[in-house]
């Protein structure tokens, strides 16, 4: 796989995906702000799916799980302009200015297409990236805040989500585990997200499942890609990755031995 990643400061880059995918399973510690030069991308969460493409913005909060699918399109690469709004940043910003109260913010990915603001402030960045020596943390500081204050600008419901700086609570273990078994994070991760350590999340989970969170989780993956194959005439190079695994051949293995038949050799699924 060949990614190229240019880096302005740690909080600004350009990124680029030569070959033919490239998918990860996300959890960002901070929110993300991207703008698509070229490629695609499909990003799935639990309740729903989106398409970017040439031109798109988005922003991406932290602390959501995805699974991210990136693809170059039209002999061009997967190239994208990446800013990371970091806690820290976004608390400096915040402390000058005096904002309602929030109320807690939807879990979801905020898409501006073409918006000529946020599209200006992004390219200004290009040039740089091509310029030796090292970027100015100044100008950096300048260019996030810019970006911020327009998001702000286009849509004022971003406070909730840019000025929460709120640690996930504890929450309930059975729902969130069945809206989220497809993404394949650590159990560390899983267990942050749910207001958990490790210890508590295995405890917790063992009690609630009766069993542990590895078998549970390969089990109802191969479940949702027995849907996907059988229900909805999918094939395996389609499913394997949006169920949560990593690996082609893996995956047919792991189905066969549940299954009895590999996953191109279901009777329904007729393609």
């Amino acid at each position: 796989m060949e990614h190229i990643s240019k880096y302005l400061t740690k909080d600004i880059k350009l990124s680029s995906y030569e070959d033919k995918l490239f998918k990860s399973e996300l959890m960002f510690e901070d929110h993300m702000l991207i703008w698509f030069i070229s490629g695609e991308t499909k990003i799935i969460q639990a309740d729903r799916t989106f398409f970017f493409k040439t031109g798109d913005i988005f922003l991406i909060p932290r602390n959501q799980l995805a699974t991210v699918i990136n693809y170059p399109k039209n002999g061009l690469p997967h190239k994208t302009v990446v800013m990371h709004l970091s806690t820290e940043r976004l608390k400096r910003f915040y402390d000058k200015i005096d904002i309602t109260r929030r109320s807690q913010p939807e879990e979801k990915i905020y898409s501006f297409q073409n918006h000529p603001f946020l599209e200006s402030c992004l390219a200004s960045l290009i040039p740089y990236f091509n310029i030796e020596g090292e970027f100015p943390e100044a100008l950096a500081s300048l260019k996030i805040s810019e970006a911020i204050s327009i998001l702000r600008a286009i849509d004022p419901e971003v406070d909730n989500v840019l000025a929460n700086f709120d640690a996930p609570g504890k929450i309930d273990l059975i729902s969130f585990m069945q809206r989220n078994f497809m993404f394949n994070m650590s159990l560390e991760k899983l267990g942050y997200l749910t207001g958990r350590s490790l210890s508590t999340f295995n405890r917790d989970f063992k009690k609630l499942f009766n069993t542990t969170p590895q078998k549970w989780l390969t089990d109802k993956r191969l479940e949702l890609a027995y849907h996907h194959l059988a229900e909805k005439k999918k094939k395996p190079t389609e499913v394997y990755l949006e169920v949560g695994f990593e690996d082609l051949s893996h995956f047919s293995f792991t189905f066969k031995k549940k299954y009895g038949v590999s996953p191109n050799q279901l009777p329904m699924n007729a393609y």
